[in-house]
């Protein structure tokens, strides 16, 4: 996991230099086969997304049916809730800085000197049903499925989990890096970059803050329902934090957190059964980190930016990404398909989107697993001793 998460941001980073170098000087011969490429991958994510959503979505709902009760439910509660709390937040702050912040991009970034490449030819394949249905289908199919004990239907579920895990890794997560060239190329060639690059610093100083804050106020609120030191708390779970900036996952930090949860003070029962689920279902960093982005790429293009139909992005975000923590690259393309549908973001965006999630990665699973020790903390206050995962 971590070779593929650093190889990934490598590539990401390689791409977008060679985009901007090359597209300075590429004839419009040649910039159109990488146009071309980019018509037709951008074709294959809107036909593969809502297959991801279902086949990670489906089974991770599933699973959930087999923990234990009313521990799963606080949990799942508290998770839930503290990413929706990070993805509103983070709506509400990048609302009120980004507008000064990026008052010359935005009305900059869309006008290039040159018109952007066109391809060579196009090939349509719709998906077989669009998002937000796929997302109904999954959370029906999934809430289902949990309710059943070894069902065929289950076994079906989780062997498509792998079928779809196996195109993110082995299709769609290897092309990513020339598609992305390929849209700073045409964003260099229309001469739109410039502006780009510094907005993409600004962004991620702001969300690298936010992050910082979140898990403040995370720690605050662990160290006031369980009457520790906040501040000790969160020095506990450091070595979580910093070993999620160097394995990119929430899975593969999931020993350092554990053990950094129980040194906290959380009973081994809690910790065992809060840690691994809170790297799937707590995405507080990502959350904050993907709707900041948002945010700012609407404002860059002048988009509406309304409160009630963000929110229900928001929402249905945190539902989305469930799965998708454990499969390099899957949720962000996971959210795009939801970015896409419900907020209208094209291709060149939904590319911004990627190189600026990617880039920030580390940062977000760091904030997400680091998050996970403050509900182990919180629970286990909730749950005294003579409660276990089995009585629960």
């Amino acid at each position: 996991m971590k070779k593929i998460t650093s190889n990934l941001l490598f590539k990401v980073v390689l791409a977008i230099v060679l985009g901007i170098g090359i597209g300075l000087i590429i004839p419009e011969w040649a910039g159109r086969i990488f146009a071309t490429f980019n018509s037709l991958f951008d074709q294959l994510l809107k036909f593969v997304i809502p297959l991801i959503i279902v086949g990670l979505i489906v089974p991770a709902i599933a699973k959930l049916g087999q923990a234990a009760g009313k521990l799963l439910l606080v949990t799942v509660l508290i998770a839930y809730g503290s990413t929706l709390f990070a993805g509103i937040s983070a709506y509400f702050t990048s609302i009120t800085v980004f507008p000064t912040m990026l008052e010359n991009q935005i009305t900059n970034t869309g006008s290039g000197i040159r018109e952007s490449l066109a391809p060579y030819f196009t090939l349509e394949f719709p998906p077989i049903f669009d998002v937000m249905s796929a997302l109904v289908f999954a959370f029906l199919i999934g809430v289902g499925l949990s309710r059943l004990q070894n069902s065929t239907l289950e076994k079906v579920a989780i062997d498509f989990e792998l079928i779809i895990t196996f195109i993110i890794e082995k299709i769609i997560v290897p092309l990513l890096p020339l598609f992305i060239f390929g849209i700073f190329l045409d964003m260099t060639y229309a001469g739109k970059v410039a502006s780009i690059l510094h907005v993409f610093i600004k962004i991620i100083g702001v969300i690298f803050i936010m992050h910082i804050a979140l898990l403040l106020l995370q720690f605050l609120i662990a160290g006031a329902v369980s009457g520790k030191n906040a501040f000790k708390l969160l020095g506990t779970m450091m070595p979580a934090y910093f070993t999620a900036l160097g394995t990119q996952s929430s899975a593969a930090t999931i020993p350092v957190t554990l053990e950094r949860a129980k040194i906290a003070g959380v009973r081994e029962d809690i910790a065992s059964f809060c840690i691994p689920l809170c790297a799937t279902i707590h995405l507080a960093g990502s959350m904050l980190k993907i709707v900041s982005c948002v945010v700012a790429l609407m404002l860059m293009q002048g988009m509406p930016i309304d409160l009630l139909p963000m929110l229900g992005f928001i929402c249905m975000l945190g539902i989305t990404m469930i799965a998708a923590p454990g499969v390099p690259g899957g949720a962000i393309m996971a959210a795009i398909g939801i970015i896409a549908s419900m907020l209208g973001f094209d291709a060149e965006n939904q590319a911004l989107m990627i190189s600026l999630y990617i880039a920030m990665d580390a940062f977000g699973t760091a904030c997400n697993v680091t998050g996970d020790g403050a509900i182990a903390i919180i629970l286990n206050s909730i749950f005294k001793p003579v409660t276990t995962v089995e009585q629960a």
